[in-house]
């Protein structure tokens, strides 16, 4: 008896697993539904945004590869980290779109430099950089703002201070090397303390 009615149940078994399946995914269906997409200008903007961001974590690693040709490791370390840093804010925007029911497109990155004309150089040019990224976060908030698009904005409040941060500590560094004229035991010494810079992931914090 029992081992007649066995098929019963392995067939009941899995007739309740594939409607537990089945309504789990309408279920699903309709939550992701009731999330707010994004607006076909913000989506845009925030793509264009993802690039820049791995553009940005592009640049520094060749200037990290820069700084390990010219013997700085210190130098290369913290240009390393920015690296880093830049593909974690990549990374954030790429979850936020997902999150909002967007689709997210790569598009090829651009090339960047590989020759530098000395520490200070590099410097001003990641400053310069960092004030171009400050104007393109700028520019994708006024988007949202348009938009009306809340979510958005709350969101890219953090890269807003983000940026502050970022600039501020280019401009200390640059500051600090401009004093020592990008050369001598200055430079060396101020390698030395770069080599214990760290990556901290800021975009899990929040």
């Amino acid at each position: 008896m029992v081992n007649r009615l066995k098929p019963l149940l392995t067939h009941y078994e899995n007739s309740c697993n594939q409607a537990a399946i089945y309504f789990f995914l309408v279920f699903l269906n309709k939550t992701k539904n009731k999330i707010t997409m994004l607006k076909e200008t913000v989506l845009k903007a925030l793509n264009k945004q993802i690039n820049a961001e791995m553009h940005s974590a592009y640049l520094y690693l060749s200037m990290s590869a820069y700084f390990e040709d010219q013997g700085l490791s210190g130098f290369a370390n913290w240009m390393k980290v920015q690296y880093q840093e830049e593909l974690s804010h990549s990374l954030k925007i790429f979850d936020f779109v997902n999150e909002r029911n967007g689709r997210v497109i790569l598009e090829p990155i651009a090339s960047v430099p590989t020759e530098f004309n000395g520490v200070i150089d590099v410097y001003e040019k990641t400053l310069e950089h960092e004030q171009k990224v400050t104007e393109m976060i700028n520019q994708l908030m006024d988007v949202a703002v348009k938009a009306s698009d809340h979510a958005t904005q709350s969101f890219l409040k953090w890269f807003v201070d983000e940026q502050v941060e970022e600039e501020a500590n280019v401009n200390e560094l640059l500051d600090n090397l401009k004093l020592i004229n990008g050369q001598g035991n200055g430079v060396f010494m101020l390698n030395r303390e770069l080599q214990g810079r760290k990556f901290v992931d800021t975009t899990k914090a929040e």
